[in-house]
């Protein structure tokens, strides 16, 4: 399937209502430190969080939707403000269907951005799939966006960016 320009992602872009996000290789460079002790640190990208503010001021739905729980991603999202943090399932699809029903939206309504195979179902049903650049083929193949930048490393900002250029919003605005 031919991958969308930058304007028909854009004009996507106006179309959505939530951006539904993988953690480990999309708001993360998919590493993971652990301690001796069991303590998880992961590394995420300030300006990929910084843009995720600034769209869920201008009105965006922001959920994450993540096969592993992890007590780093949910800190780092109560830091953030997110409010939809959905993990410990290898089926996405499943995992977000109860919080569309409670936003009233559809799948149509949602782009989603991962990086790995689990990805595939999700990318492919929502109504923008999109795929970080060092994401595994099999989703690159699928995805109708691939990102220039990788996983971690400003790929979210990336499409944020494309979402305030869509919607006409100016991001600086949504600075407190």
């Amino acid at each position: 399937m031919p991958k969308l320009t930058v304007a028909q992602l854009k004009k996507k872009l106006r179309e959505i209502k939530l951006l539904a996000l993988d953690v480990d290789g999309v708001l993360t460079d998919d590493s993971i430190y652990f301690g001796a002790d069991g303590l998880e640190m992961k590394k995420f990208n300030i300006s990929d969080g910084l843009f995720m503010v600034l769209a869920m001021r201008a009105g965006l739905e922001i959920a994450i939707v993540s096969r592993r729980p992890s007590p780093a991603t949910l800190s780092r999202m109560r830091d953030l403000g997110v409010k939809h943090v959905l993990q410990e399932s290898l089926d996405k699809v499943e995992l977000i269907t109860p919080l569309l029903k409670e936003l009233k939206l559809n799948f149509d309504d949602i782009a989603f951005i991962g990086n790995e195979i689990m990805d595939i179902g999700l990318a492919e049903k929502a109504g923008l799939g999109i795929a970080v650049g060092d994401s595994s083929p099999e989703l690159i193949k699928t995805a109708d966006f691939v990102t220039k930048k990788n996983g971690g490393y400003g790929a979210v900002r990336e499409i944020l960016e494309y979402y305030f250029m869509a919607v006409g919003k100016d991001p600086k605005k949504y600075l407190r």
